[in-house]
């Protein structure tokens, strides 16, 4: 039986974000809004672990805003395979302010599958249901290139993350040679 969940949209300078969490664990970060500011269950219904969970990742999302440094203390239940969850752990080893390739990660989760490669990361990457948090936008494509992004913005949110946090951010040029 899944656990019941519970969400809260919160603003963001790159728009909306509505965190789901159970009782005890972040689940998913979306972008956009479910249509409300507030959490989207009722105060009289809402355990008091889950709303302050929520309220805890809205204020660690606030400070992260203000300082691209900040590194989150939340608790966090992805949802994905043992692979997806060996790159997002993998994702979430790296500082603020730098950056990993999808080949490095590829690398260093070989010991979960033998079939990992950068292609594969890069769908984890993809598949990665709490952004920002989970950092997917710390990881780039071989010679610095920007990649991918599926969030909200594609490559322009990942810049303007990548940019926040003092890394290096690719440029928005191609070479041709």
């Amino acid at each position: 039986m899944a656990k019941p969940t519970y969400s809260s949209t919160v603003s963001s300078p790159l728009g909306s974000l509505t965190v789901t969490a159970t009782e005890t664990a972040i689940v998913k970060l979306d972008w956009g809004s479910r249509g409300a500011s507030r959490p989207s269950f009722a105060a009289d219904e809402t355990p008091v672990t889950a709303a302050t969970l929520l309220a805890e990742t809205a204020r660690q999302l606030e400070i992260y805003f203000r300082d691209g440094k900040f590194q989150f203390t939340l608790p966090l239940e992805p949802a994905g395979t043992d692979f997806q969850r060996a790159v997002w752990d993998f994702m979430l080893a790296i500082p603020a302010g730098r950056t990993r390739s999808y080949g490095e990660a590829a690398s260093a989760v070989t010991s979960v599958s033998a079939e990992a490669n950068a292609r594969a990361v890069g769908s984890a990457c993809g598949a990665n249901p709490i952004p920002v948090i989970i950092p997917c936008h710390r990881i780039l494509a071989a010679g610095g290139d920007a990649g991918g992004y599926s969030g909200k913005g594609g490559l322009e949110t990942k810049r303007w993350l990548l940019r926040h946090e003092g890394a290096y951010v690719p440029s928005e040029q191609v070479s041709l040679f």
